[in-house]
């Protein structure tokens, strides 16, 4: 089938080759001109697809990359992974507006569009579905299919098509012909009754996510006033095997989902039915707090020390949200960079995951985590714990560390 992949960054260019691999003829599109450029000369943008895997596919001609929206004409069926960002707390479904209206000029009779970006329960039949119609003077169901089937990148442990697939359609043909596309991409699909039951299972499971990582780093922060090893005490929980579920605390939470997802659902019943969703509202909350207590446990810890925080050296290590990532958006290493700023400390930031020649902000001068950069911080916050990092040469060298991530121990060492 000619398959179009409308969004190729994190998302989608994994599918759209994956895809190719399998024998469709793929077409990636994107609106940044700059991006379709690197991927026409086999250049990956994603961490989950190799250059080589890349080149593959376009050496094949199983996969194209463009940013011409002609080049849509005749798509069997059109798969739409496009951002949802939040805006001042609103969902902001632009992206899936314009990509939608773009589709629907091009939308004949038979195809079928699929919605994986996430969105509130609601997105796919409310929004998604009357751009198609409109646009391309057709009916769904009648004239032309479509459903939702939420992204799941893949993990270390479960690769990207081996992680199960929900899929959902708007009617009972709808679902058969999107299960039966994904049947040939992914080892596991598991239909669901509709498209609002599928953006809600979305939703849950980073909502489920995403408060317990604030629950434990509330706790974390009661432990430590406490004067008790909060990882010690979640390691002794993890010895039971059933009933509980581990996670650890950390500067907080960023990402592409885990802080945005959530409140979609927050949104929805607000503007809906009138309640908020005060598991989430806490849980943000949270975790827009944890920098600043990354930042008070540090000058704390400098003070005792006799060095005033204006005009100490701060080493940050580990910018990315998320551990050997390669991805800053919504990192909270941002806001404790622009603390310590803001409090007069030289603070200088390490990241050995993002290329030298990323044009990407990091927020803080970058330095490499040399063993003179090290020794002359005043202090060194751990905040991720890239494997890429030398840690027995941190905790040699490293005055003091305040270790986020649990990973050393010493007297130079606090962890968080």
């Amino acid at each position: 089938m000619q398959i179009v992949v409308a969004g190729q960054g994190y998302v989608g260019l994994p599918l759209a080759v994956r895809a190719a691999e399998v024998g469709h003829r793929v077409i990636g599109y994107d609106v940044d001109p700059h991006r379709v450029q690197q991927l026409a000369a086999g250049q990956s943008c994603v961490r989950d697809v190799t250059s080589p895997r890349l080149r593959a596919v376009l050496d094949s001609g199983a996969y194209s990359a463009t940013a011409d929206a002609a080049a849509l004409a005749g798509f069997d069926i059109a798969v739409i992974t496009v951002p949802t960002p939040l805006r001042d707390g609103v969902p902001d479904l632009t992206y899936i507006e314009s990509c939608a209206r773009t589709l629907g000029e091009h939308l004949r009779h038979g195809a079928t569009v699929v919605l994986e970006s996430t969105s509130y329960p609601g997105t796919t039949e409310e929004l998604l579905l009357p751009i198609l119609e409109e646009t391309s003077g057709l009916k769904g169901g009648a004239d032309f299919l479509a459903g939702f089937s939420p992204e799941r990148i893949g993990n270390k442990r479960w690769s990207f098509d081996g992680t199960p697939k929900l899929v959902s359609g708007i009617d009972a043909k709808s679902l058969d012909v999107i299960k039966d596309f994904y049947d040939g991409i992914f080892q596991t699909t598991v239909p669901v009754s509709g498209p609002k039951v599928a953006e809600l299972a979305k939703l849950l499971e980073n909502t489920f996510r995403f408060v317990n990582i604030s629950m434990i780093n509330e706790m974390a922060m009661l432990a430590n006033a406490l004067g008790v090893n909060i990882w010690e005490a979640i390691d002794a929980a993890a010895t039971k095997p059933f009933g509980f579920t581990k996670f650890t605390p950390g500067p907080g939470v960023g990402g592409h989902c885990l802080p945005i997802d959530p409140m979609f659902l927050s949104w929805k019943a607000q503007q809906e039915l009138g309640i908020p969703f005060r598991f989430a509202e806490l849980a943000a909350d949270v975790n827009r707090h944890m920098p600043d207590y990354v930042v008070r446990r540090l000058v704390e810890a400098l003070n005792k020390r006799g060095i005033p925080v204006s005009g100490s050296q701060i080493l940050l290590l580990g910018l990315t949200y998320k551990y050997d990532a390669t991805d800053l958006r919504n990192s909270p290493s941002a806001r404790v960079a622009e603390l310590l700023i803001g409090l007069g400390a030289d603070a200088r930031g390490s990241e050995p995951n993002i290329p030298d020649d990323d044009d990407t902000e990091l927020n803080v001068p970058r330095v490499d985590a040399t063993p003179e950069e090290v020794a002359a911080a005043d202090a060194v916050v751990l905040l991720m714990d890239h494997p890429r990092f030398d840690l027995a040469m941190i905790k040699k060298h490293a005055p003091y560390v305040l270790d986020c991530r649990n990973r050393l121990s010493g007297a130079n060492v606090e962890t968080l």
